[in-house]
């Protein structure tokens, strides 16, 4: 037997894109826990949204993912899971999202927004492209607008309604079971992923201590409409092509 041979026998075989998942997972756990200290917020809180967070995803990552390595975009969309996972530490806390810590959670919300267009980019350089990524890409920005509306709401900045930015998608997914017609593919669009940064563009801006009623109000006020709006548009949409079917 060769050396090459000898040293092919002994090597380890490289790990499986599930494997590679677990590890960025439980390291998304620590980050969400490190997140969630730094502002103040109930770290078992954090730790525990970015545990199911994670193990959701795995399961799916089991099931879907097609490749053989799991990627830096992956990496970076679990990542921004566990940022996400960390300001849900602050739902136990509401009350210190004030001055320094109001700021600090603001910038974390920020880079969670900044590093969704690196996720995208990252699959598609290294041709890792997949359902299931696109996927966990817009849990998470599901996830994120959820926190965001229910500190938006916790810390007075508006009333109840403001829920609907971070509700909406779960609305339109309910309405398909009533309506199977709302479970159809939508066809691409830029204009849905403009509404979805302008979505969590105006809950980030009511994070900042600067923003207060009723400017707070009139900012999410008009996100809401320009969400519902859309929602509205791809609702008929699809209802018009079931009746056509």
């Amino acid at each position: 037997m060769s050396d090459a041979q000898l040293e092919k026998s002994f090597a380890s075989p490289a790990p499986t894109p599930l494997v590679q998942g677990g590890a960025v997972v439980l390291a998304s756990v620590v980050l969400a826990g490190g997140v969630a200290s730094l502002l103040g917020g109930a770290i078992w809180v954090a730790a525990a949204v970015a545990a199911v967070g994670g193990a959701i995803a795995l399961a799916g990552l089991a099931r879907h993912y097609p490749h053989r390595r799991l990627g830096l975009c992956n990496v970076v969309t679990l990542a921004r899971g566990g940022l996400v996972a960390g300001l849900a530490g602050l739902l136990a806390a509401p009350q210190v999202l004030e001055g320094f810590v109001a700021w600090a959670a603001l910038g974390v919300a920020l880079l969670a927004l900044a590093m969704d267009g690196l996720d995208g980019w990252a699959a598609r350089r290294a041709g890792l492209s997949s359902d299931f990524g696109a996927r966990l890409d817009m849990e998470v920005d599901v996830a994120l607008g959820l926190i965001l509306a229910l500190l938006a709401w916790l810390s007075g900045k508006a009333g109840f309604w403001v829920l609907g930015l971070g509700l909406m998608r779960h609305v339109f997914v309910a309405a398909g079971w009533v309506l199977p017609a709302l479970q159809g593919a939508l066809f691409p669009s830029f204009r849905r992923k403009l509404v979805c940064v302008i979505q969590i563009a105006a809950l980030i801006a009511l994070m900042a201590p600067v923003v207060q009623p009723p400017l707070a109000g009139w900012i999410a006020g008009v996100a809401l409409a320009i969400l519902g709006a859309s929602f509205l548009r791809d609702a008929v949409w699809l209802l018009a092509r079931g009746r056509r079917a």
